[in-house]
């Protein structure tokens, strides 16, 4: 089995060095094939260095992509999409870490699938001084069910497919995500529609990686809410036809929005979160993705023709 692992990245030279030193010592223990890309979104650091660097020390290939900064996560990782050989594709975050046994529980995972499934893994604090923010560590192995929301089922930075679910689905709308208009959610968006093609969609409690994420303060963690809020709505706008069910989650936020206003429990105490502005941003993600659909904006800039791509990834 060869694997494609695909990392975006952008001014976070320290955090990506951490990566790369994970990846180099899980991969021996895997006796798998193995190519990492790593899509720069125009860093200023020393990032390409370190990618080079990384690169004339491992026995496996890297390749370093480098595209315009400002487009975006969605566009970086339908970047490395376009230029992957594997039959397994990999998501990585550059503020992660992985475990040592990681490849191993990875490809035990997938070669043992009797049909494509779209698969998460554990995502665990790497530093505990962080918010519990953007991890999921439930010990159960879980499938997403039909007419489920699946915000928070799988997370972005610990995410793969088999490459034939990539030839189906296609790439990521790039309307979404971290640097786009939409403000996040493309990995939930890339789910979702990978549901609604007929694929199992399912976590796993291993296939661990360590979430550096750096957010500590209330600031922090409620600006990164407020996105994946903006996100959510936006998704659900979106998929009204395809996955009307999504509008079922906002229903009960604005009911538990109205009995918070009565002495009801807040969303998050322990986050200081409540659930009034999560009904205020998805009002914002809707009115955005028409906004965005009013002015004909593309889902994503270039033709889904994975077959086609033939030129070797490149180190610029």
């Amino acid at each position: 089995m060869k694997a494609s692992v695909i990392v975006c990245t952008r001014d976070r030279c320290a955090r990506l060095e951490a990566l790369l030193a994970s990846v180099a010592a899980a991969k021996p223990v895997a006796g798998m094939d193995l190519e990492l890309v790593v899509v720069d979104d125009g860093s200023k650091d020393a990032t390409g260095v370190t990618v080079k660097r990384f690169a004339a020390c491992v026995d496996f290939p890297v390749h370093l992509l480098v595209q315009q900064p400002g487009r975006g996560l969605a566009a970086a990782r339908n970047r490395g999409l376009r230029e992957v050989r594997g039959d397994l594709i990999v998501f990585l975050d550059d503020d992660c870490v992985v475990s040592p046994n990681y490849f191993r529980e990875l490809t035990a995972r997938f070669a043992a699938d009797d049909q494509p499934v779209f698969r998460g893994g554990r995502v665990v604090l790497g530093d505990p001084a962080d918010a519990p923010l953007t991890i999921k560590t439930s010990p159960y192995m879980e499938r997403l069910a039909d007419r489920a929301d699946p915000g928070g089922f799988i997370l972005g930075c610990n995410m793969a497919m088999p490459r034939v679910v990539l030839a189906k689905v296609g790439l990521f709308d790039e309307r979404f995500g971290a640097g786009a208009p939409l403000k996040s959610a493309e990995d939930t968006d890339y789910m979702l529609r990978a549901s609604l093609a007929g694929f199992r969609v399912e976590y796993v409690p291993d296939m661990t990686v360590y979430h550096h994420h750096g957010r500590r303060t209330a600031q922090q963690v409620g600006r990164v809410h407020h996105n994946y809020c903006i996100g959510n709505g936006a998704l659900a706008m979106k998929h009204t036809f395809s996955a009307p069910w999504l509008w079922r989650t906002r229903y009960w936020t604005l009911r538990n929005a109205m009995k918070e206003m009565f002495g009801g429990p807040p969303f998050a105490p322990e986050l200081g979160m409540s659930h009034a502005p999560i009904i205020a941003y998805n009002i914002v993600g809707a009115c955005l993705f028409l906004l965005a659909k009013a002015r004909r904006a593309s889902p994503w800039r270039e033709p889904v023709d994975v077959e086609l791509v033939k030129t070797p990834a490149r180190v610029a």
